[in-house]
């Protein structure tokens, strides 16, 4: 990181995660007159520079999510590279991932309040269907898939708003990428039939994933728990999915079948698009009147989180002060605090 640290305008401040190709860094755009701006810088392994293919998905990521601009989806700001080293600058969403979020339920034997977790899937909706009737700038649909809707690429920031992120083996139009016949893309367990059989993804591919996000985030189980494809496949062509009203009696019926209806193994019985999968959410959240808000879920989010919520982004200068904000940001857990009977959604 030595390169990007001192040939350009980056501050590094600490490492926010690593994974198989690379990692992920907090740091601070530095500008005239002392301006400074936090973000996140993806970095990818040296070692992964050799092979073309690596290197075409991840400038193939920074240049698709560079013009989509949503709420819902984190923000791409640019693509660098310093003595060979190749680095995305992202919109830094301070808060936790969906994974985290789940983990933090069941340490406390929980599970997350049914009319949020349906908030949270309705967002990632929202980002879907925005990224999947994306156009160039020309106007030509780009046909985005993005293949790896998982609960470790939702952000909900402790502001409450949601995030999908890491378009990192997303398909396009204007992307070259591995033959989906050839090679399989994405993680076993919130693959869509389509995607485990090597017969292409669509979008409502997508839509099965995060009806996989959705079944996890409402019962705490994991609906594929696998470790090859084989396994997956015969799981998927031989085993129904289990109600998820028999893991959590708390979810309403209307609610189970907008799950179970994402979750259709023959995508001509799924949801065709996230749009509708989203609307028949929002439907069931509003229907009744005032339901789910950014404010609820961060307020939910800091009674989960109530210590990491309240901190400082550790490291980062304060402008206001001219000093550097001191003090680690815990990293998962959280509070031992249970949550209680009203924030739960168990009796």
């Amino acid at each position: 990181m030595q390169e990007i640290q001192y040939l350009t305008s980056y501050q590094i401040i600490r490492k926010l995660a690593a994974g198989g190709m690379g990692s992920v860094y907090l740091a601070e755009q530095l500008g005239a007159e002392g301006f400074r701006k936090v973000v996140a810088l993806k970095t990818i392994k040296k070692e992964f520079l050799k092979n073309k293919e690596n290197v075409d998905l991840f400038v193939g990521e920074a240049k698709l999510v560079a013009d989509l601009i949503h709420e819902n989806v984190l923000q791409v700001y640019q693509l660098g590279m310093t003595r060979g080293t190749y680095y995305i600058v992202m919109e830094y969403a301070h808060g936790k991932n969906l994974s985290d979020f789940i983990k933090a339920h069941k340490d406390r034997h929980k599970v997350t309040n049914v009319d949020i977790g349906a908030f949270v899937i309705s967002r990632v909706c929202r980002a879907l269907h925005y990224a999947h009737e994306a156009k160039s700038m020309g106007g030509k649909p780009l046909n985005i898939v993005h293949r790896d809707v998982t609960p470790s690429n939702v952000i909900i920031t402790y502001g409450g708003v949601v995030k999908l992120t890491d378009f990192g083996i997303a398909k396009a139009v204007v992307m070259a990428t591995p033959d989906e016949g050839e090679v399989i893309m994405g993680k076993l367990p919130y693959m869509s039939p389509e995607q485990a059989k090597f017969q292409g993804t669509t979008a409502q591919s997508d839509v099965f994933s995060l009806g996989l996000v959705m079944y996890e985030l409402l019962t705490n189980t994991v609906v594929y728990n696998v470790n090859d494809i084989d396994d997956l496949v015969d799981k998927m062509d031989n085993y129904s999915i289990k109600p998820p009203r028999r893991l959590n009696p708390h979810i309403p019926e209307k609610l189970e079948g907008i799950m179970l209806k994402a979750l259709e193994v023959n995508p001509a019985n799924r949801y065709q698009t996230a749009r509708e999968f989203g609307q028949d959410l929002e439907h069931y959240m509003y229907d009744g009147g005032y339901g789910p808000t950014n404010e609820k879920l961060s307020r939910y989010l800091a009674r989960l989180f109530p210590e990491e919520s309240t901190q400082a982004i550790a490291g980062v200068h304060d402008s206001s002060h001219g000093t550097n904000v001191s003090g680690l940001l815990p990293v998962g857990g959280g509070s031992s605090q249970p949550i209680s009977q009203e924030d739960s959604g168990e009796g």
